[in-house]
């Protein structure tokens, strides 16, 4: 038979007070009480060993320990980077973090927001692109209004579209300085795997990325240009259309590493060479990447650094108008990029 969970009321039999006096004292109230009774209060608690109501302690303080992530999957190790960097600040805050994803639904992350604020959630961090449908992101933004009139703070890692903190890379900056570096090797076909058309952080790598071979005053036509899902199998499904077409690119560049992997698998699958036939590149610099052979040419991200910075948006001091951080890509060329000089895509898609 399993014991009897001890009760506030128990704590304040057993101290001699009031239940209203019990909870001020552990529920961590803002009315004062007498330090001799928040002595005996506590003395009380220990000795039954009582375990405070975390959600009663929020609703006495309005506040709790817990800080929300957002994230769309935690499986990719993007997020997981800003994962590691948003826990690494509140735990050293003392606040625990609880993670949600949304799968890149707008329905289910303004339930999560909905649920965090319920929860009297002290700070929010949502990582993750805004997508194009502005109703989506109006109604967000109405949630995190609530969220914040209610005492919480927050911060999005992404584009600054939500009327809150954020902390922005260059999405479109590091495409196109990528564009100019590939450029350099003496390329001048080039085709994208260019991830969902509705996503803005593919969006804006893509329009970087044609700004950089502009400046190279190379052309990137548009039927050299493959959308697919923002994952390893999107990127595996598209680079294997883009191989069927024959395109005669020389150099592929995937707009995030994830992408790129399901890219390196396609054209392996095609006996397509990497960079003796084509050369690829990607976005972000994933460290789960890094040991990919050949080395993944991409833009490097600071992703835990990014995960930092947002949580110690929501966590220092409180700012007035929103606040945006800018984060730069670093181009690092690897081997899996080098000048033109195999068949490029133009080989009949075949097994090796």
């Amino acid at each position: 038979m399993t014991a009897r969970q001890v009760t506030l009321a128990d704590v304040a039999e057993h101290a001699g007070v009031s239940l209203a006096t019990a909870s001020r004292v552990l529920n961590g109230s803002t009315r004062r009480v007498s330090e001799e009774l928040r002595e005996r209060v506590a003395g009380a608690a220990r000795g039954l060993g009582y375990l405070p109501n975390a959600s009663a302690q929020a609703l006495a303080r309005d506040s709790s320990v817990l800080v929300g992530l957002l994230v769309p999957d935690i499986a990719d190790p993007y997020f997981s980077g800003i994962a590691a960097g948003v826990t690494r600040v509140a735990e050293r805050a003392g606040l625990v973090v609880v993670l949600g994803t949304t799968g890149r639904a707008p329905d289910r992350e303004v339930e999560l927001v909905t649920t965090l604020r319920a929860h009297r959630a002290r700070a929010l961090v949502i990582a993750g692109s805004r997508g194009t449908d502005r109703r989506a992101i109006a109604h967000l933004a109405r949630e995190l209004a609530a969220f914040a009139g209610q005492g919480g703070r927050v911060a999005c890692v992404s584009q600054a579209k939500l009327g809150v903190d954020a902390v922005v890379p260059a999405n479109r900056g590091g495409a196109r300085a990528l564009a100019r570096a590939l450029a350099g090797l003496g390329h001048r076909s080039f085709a994208v795997l260019a991830g969902p058309p509705g996503l803005l952080v593919a969006r804006d790598r893509l329009a970087g990325f044609r700004a950089g071979l502009a400046d190279a005053g190379v052309d990137l036509p548009d039927a050299h240009v493959v959308h697919g899902g923002f994952t390893r199998d999107g990127g595996h499904e598209a680079a294997s259309r883009l191989i069927a077409a024959k395109s005669g690119a020389t150099c592929v560049f995937a707009v995030n590493d994830v992408v790129a992997t399901g890219a390196v698998a396609a054209l392996r699958e095609h006996g397509v060479r990497v960079p003796e036939d084509v050369s690829l590149a990607g976005f972000d610099d994933i460290p789960a990447l890094r040991d990919l052979a050949p080395g993944l040419s991409t833009v490097r991200l600071p992703l835990e650094e990014m995960g930092e910075r947002a949580a110690r948006l929501v966590l220092g001091e409180v700012g007035g108008a929103p606040r945006t951080v800018r984060v730069a890509g670093e181009v690092v060329l690897r081997a899996s990029t080098s000048s033109p000089g195999g068949t490029g895509l133009r080989r009949p898609a075949s097994t090796p």
